[in-house]
């Protein structure tokens, strides 16, 4: 398997520690040397996000709406005001997770949920560890993609809130419906032709593999993936790069550009994230695009559940008999 790109963990890049991404085999554009990555953001005076804090959220007096996408355990306590807003409502079918809410089902959700376009969105998921993240990064590229203009997460989650002393209510919120109309706007969005294409070596977009080592090498596969492996020419920066240490909270906007200057991410490149089904994912593209400021940033939505059941070829697939092992392991 060739090595080709060194990469940072969001706590290394403060250590200058290097490790390395390793990358599927498959003919590829030579990587283009790193660019001046802005280290900090440009001011978003006039927005929450992407990142909101606990004390941030609340001293706004931009009065946003705030989304509590926990689940059954919004009823335990809450933000006072959040409205129940469960990750499910944003999330395909059973056997094919990652796939988008169709748009006119995705504008009635975000109608009875009081949803308007330019009244800021506050996600709020449970902050419990790195990978409960995904489902808030997941949330926001929807809300993103569906024309909503400021959206923040609130980094460390209702864990985050709770450690910080603030308050909590558990009566339920009944928003008022909304009259949003959506236009689903694609530009963060990368297609299963879009991403075979890439793994042709047609074009010079990066491919980036947010899943576990254990995911991308073939040795393990999520139970409705047809077979274990990765798109070939992909690279594997694990969702978990981009944390600092084991905190939840994921590393501010200047880490997140140290970080993709050290993986030599060039804004003039366009970059593909993806994972199993656009959860992982979202979290790489949430890193890439909101904080470090790559302006080509897109994120293939059915990851490898739904590539694996197009005709393409697989890179680091197991063998027939290697395969049957590890379905009969379990």
């Amino acid at each position: 398997m060739r090595i080709i790109a060194p990469f940072l963990t969001a706590a290394a890049v403060a250590l200058a520690v290097p490790a390395l991404a390793q990358t599927a085999p498959a003919p590829t554009a030579p990587a283009a040397p790193a660019s001046a990555i802005p280290a900090t953001e440009a001011p978003r005076a006039q927005h929450l996000g992407p990142l909101v804090t606990p004390a941030e959220l609340a001293a706004t007096d931009r009065a946003p709406l705030i989304l509590d996408i926990r689940g059954a355990d919004y009823a335990k306590g809450h933000i006072p005001g959040a409205v129940d807003a469960p990750y499910k409502l944003f999330r395909g079918p059973t056997d094919n997770p990652g796939r988008p809410v169709a748009p006119e089902q995705l504008q009635a959700t975000l109608s009875q949920l009081g949803v308007e376009l330019g009244r800021p969105v506050v996600v709020v998921h449970q902050g419990s560890d790195q990978d409960d993240f995904g489902a808030a990064a997941r949330v926001y590229w929807t809300l993103k993609s569906a024309g909503v203009q400021d959206i923040a997460i609130l980094n460390g989650g209702m864990n985050g809130w709770a450690a910080a002393g603030q308050p909590t209510e558990t009566t339920p919120v009944t928003p008022a419906p909304s009259l949003i109309e959506i236009t689903w706007d694609d530009r963060w969005t990368a297609t299963e032709a879009e991403v075979a294409a890439i793994a042709a070596g047609k074009g010079d977009a990066v491919l980036l593999d947010a899943r576990p080592p254990g995911f991308y090498e073939g040795r393990q596969a999520h139970a409705a993936a047809s077979v274990p492996g990765t798109v070939p020419g992909a690279q594997n920066v694990p969702h978990t790069e981009w944390f600092a240490g084991s905190t939840p909270a994921i590393a501010p906007a200047a880490t997140a550009a140290d970080v993709a200057r050290a993986l030599g991410l060039s804004p003039d490149r366009e970059i593909v994230t993806f994972c199993n089904t656009g959860h992982w994912a979202a979290t790489e593209w949430f890193a890439l695009s909101e904080l470090a400021g790559l302006p080509d940033v897109k994120m293939y939505p059915e990851s490898m559940v739904g590539y694996t059941r197009g005709d393409h070829e697989i890179a680091n697939r197991p063998g027939l008999v290697e395969n049957l092992l590890r379905q009969i392991r379990g």
